[in-house]
């Protein structure tokens, strides 16, 4: 079996090498990150410690409190693809209490594990990769010239090498027949077990009823005709698919989900019940807490793979607390969450730096969306200025949605260059504060059109 191992060890990252790497994608908030990175190696510091004593280290969750827009997803996002750590986000308001129509909070638990699943075959996958595109393309000459006795081009059984399999194999890989169309057999779904599982209450349950009824329901395949280009990538594909030890695979994907699974509850706040007596609201919050909390404290949940540990997984929880409080949440839950951090606003030059400094800030994908009609896009420093000054004055003016202003500002802004674009191929455009200033002059001036635009 191939190596399952993430593509970084913790062994490897310091708190001071995590907050570093943070930094090249997220502005500022820096108690926030240097939370998140000792939440990390300890989880490397868990692993070291004597056996006895390593179940009963359990992790120092996190609640993140600030306004939206600050960066609390996207730390805990790129906290996860620093490991290869399984990742999701799930909002708390989605929730219900069980006896209610709704997902229950179990359900974030077998998310986890599909998302690991995928993470730990896709990386089986890679590791066969070249093997796979060897059978990719022994499978498609076969289509394009049928062996005859026993003859084949890459010398496998056979004594003799045929000549004409030879020359498609010279053909292939120059790419002269990537255009070519063959006829290929794939797999697909049965209508009877689509409808069958349609039903999300299934899934909800835990049980592989697909699998424990895949016998009613036999594989059906179908003949498509593609081009060679195509059909090598589906032969390689299910190539990669037949070379992968799926038990493995769950194995592996198991333990993830247990030991190095991050789960980031967002809107937390929205489920804090503000101590109101009696019916309502506040007491359905309350149950979505008290439902939150032994999969916070440690449980077993059952999934379609198994069961599934809670008790070593990340969480972090996070909410902009503008109503509600943490103190709001019940002391229980309050307990299972020991780290708080507060993050900070955004002024004015923290969205200068947002726009300049991280390594996929929007001024350098907006540059290569242009660069592809060959249209060159540069933004002068008092361009960056007036574009960080507009979002600031709008979001002080509307609801202040933080860094996501960026996108609405910049898409207006750049609207008419995005259109025009294949008409400007060659040409120059810099973004300064006077063109800025030009192309947003009504939508600023004018707060009821600046309401609906940005």
């Amino acid at each position: 079996m191939t190596d399952l191992k993430p593509q970084v060890e913790l062994s490897e990252l310091t708190p001071r090498d995590i907050v570093s790497e943070l930094d090249r994608y997220i502005v500022g908030q820096a108690a926030a990150k240097r939370s998140v990175a000792i939440a990390l190696r300890n989880r490397w510091r868990r692993k070291r410690v004597e056996e006895q004593l390593r179940d009963e280290i359990s992790p120092k969750n996190i609640i993140m409190i600030g306004p939206t827009g600050v960066g609390k997803t996207e730390i805990a996002r790129r906290l996860a693809r620093l490991t290869g750590a399984p990742f999701i986000k799930v909002e708390a308001s989605k929730f219900t209490e069980v006896g209610y129509v709704g997902r229950d909070v179990e359900s974030m638990i077998r998310d986890l594990v599909e998302v690991a699943i995928k993470l730990v075959e896709e990386q089986a996958k890679a590791a066969v990769r070249a093997r796979a595109k060897e059978s990719a393309k022994r499978r498609v000459i076969d289509a394009l010239i049928p062996r005859q006795g026993g003859l084949d081009v890459l010398g496998e059984d056979s004594e003799q090498i045929d000549p004409r399999r030879q020359k498609v194999a010279n053909l292939l890989d120059q790419g002269h027949l990537d255009d070519k169309e063959i006829d290929v057999q794939v797999e697909q779904s049965s209508p009877q077990m689509m409808q069958l599982f349609s039903n999300s209450g299934m899934e909800e349950m835990g049980f592989n009823l697909k699998e424990s009824l895949g016998g009613l329901f036999p594989k059906q395949t179908k003949q498509r005709r593609v081009t060679v280009a195509e059909a090598r990538t589906i032969f390689e594909e299910q190539e990669a698919a037949a070379l992968v030890d799926e038990d493995a695979v769950k194995e592996e994907a198991l333990r993830r989900a247990q030991q190095e699974g991050i789960i980031f509850l967002d809107e937390i706040d929205k489920v804090a019940s503000r101590h109101s007596a009696g019916a309502g609201p506040d007491v359905s919050r309350e149950g979505v807490q008290r439902d939150l909390l032994p999969i916070v404290e440690g449980s077993t949940v059952t999934t379609k793979y198994g069961m599934v540990k809670t008790d070593h997984m990340l969480f972090i929880a996070a909410g902009a607390f503008h109503v509600a409080s943490p103190s709001d949440l019940i002391p229980e839950l309050q307990g299972r969450f020991p780290i708080r951090v507060e993050l900070e606003s955004l002024d004015e030059s923290d969205l200068v730096r947002i726009l300049k400094e991280p390594e996929h800030s929007l001024t350098r994908q907006y540059r290569a969306l242009m660069k592809t009609e060959d249209v060159e896009l540069d933004f002068a420093d008092d361009g960056v200025a007036e574009i960080a000054r507009v979002a600031s004055e709008v979001n002080a003016r509307q609801e202040n949605i933080g860094a996501r202003r960026l996108h609405t500002v910049m898409e207006r802004l750049l609207e008419e260059v995005s259109f025009l674009a294949p008409d400007m191929r060659g040409q120059r455009v810099c973004v300064n504060a006077s063109w800025v200033q030009s192309a947003l002059k009504d939508v600023v001036e004018d707060p009821k059109l600046e309401q609906y635009i940005l």
